[in-house]
């Protein structure tokens, strides 16, 4: 008999984003550190930049526009890379030659989550490392597709669902309602959808906001609905 407590995680993130990726990293060692708790971890959508092109850009001159010089941009790579690193994670800014839209993505990572226990994750997990670590362009389709088919998901149905309009409404509904919900930033984790964690806390935050609301729902403090 299972007697751990259930919780959902909907974690609101964007696979360009690299803090999202540091923070999927420390949710996977928080779940693990609260074994008495089954995490039940959902991946939402949210677009850093929707009016990048489907083409995508060139990803050097898309960040110095961004941040207004060369010094600047390698600041936040110099902050970045060193918590990656400390996450298991070797980030590759250089290597990444194309900034993505990552609406064809979302699309992959919201029917992964119906292909099959665990799917979900890994693809978004394969997404993360695809860009951060290998440099390779997630705004092509037949690269998702790829991702897809090696992490448990049906090939064809991935080819001809990417080559559709399928689902391109419903995730960006799914960001509008992030976005009404007060979601300015990513990645924000919402636990039992009622308490939300902002930006990428700590292993023991995130560990500790888990165990909280775990109790909270045994005692009975949290309504079903």
């Amino acid at each position: 008999m299972n007697d751990k407590q259930t919780i959902s995680v909907d974690v609101i993130s964007d696979v360009v984003c690299p803090w999202c990726y540091i923070g999927q990293k420390r949710l996977e060692k928080a779940v693990a550190a609260v074994p008495n708790v089954e995490v039940d971890v959902h991946w939402r959508p949210y677009q850093l930049d929707p009016t990048i092109p489907p083409e995508g850009k060139d990803r050097r001159q898309y960040m110095l526009a961004k941040f207004g010089s060369e010094e600047k941009l390698k600041q936040i790579h110099d902050r970045i890379v060193p918590l990656g690193a400390a996450e298991g994670i070797d980030f590759h800014f250089e290597d990444i030659r194309i900034a993505a839209n990552t609406l064809d993505a979302h699309r992959v990572i919201r029917w992964a989550a119906s292909a099959g226990e665990g799917v979900q994750n890994r693809v978004v997990k394969a997404l993360f490392a695809a860009n951060f670590e290998k440099g390779e362009y997630i705004g092509d389709q037949a690269e998702l597709t790829r991702i897809a088919a090696e992490n448990g998901m049906d090939e064809a149905l991935v080819t001809s669902l990417l080559a559709s309009d399928a689902d391109k409404d419903a995730v960006q509904a799914e960001i509008e309602q992030a976005q009404r919900m007060g979601v300015t930033g990513v990645p924000c984790f919402l636990l039992e959808g009622k308490y939300a964690v902002m930006g990428a806390q700590d292993t023991a935050v995130l560990a500790d906001a888990i165990r909280q609301v775990a109790e909270m729902k045994a005692s009975g403090q949290l309504a079903a609905e």
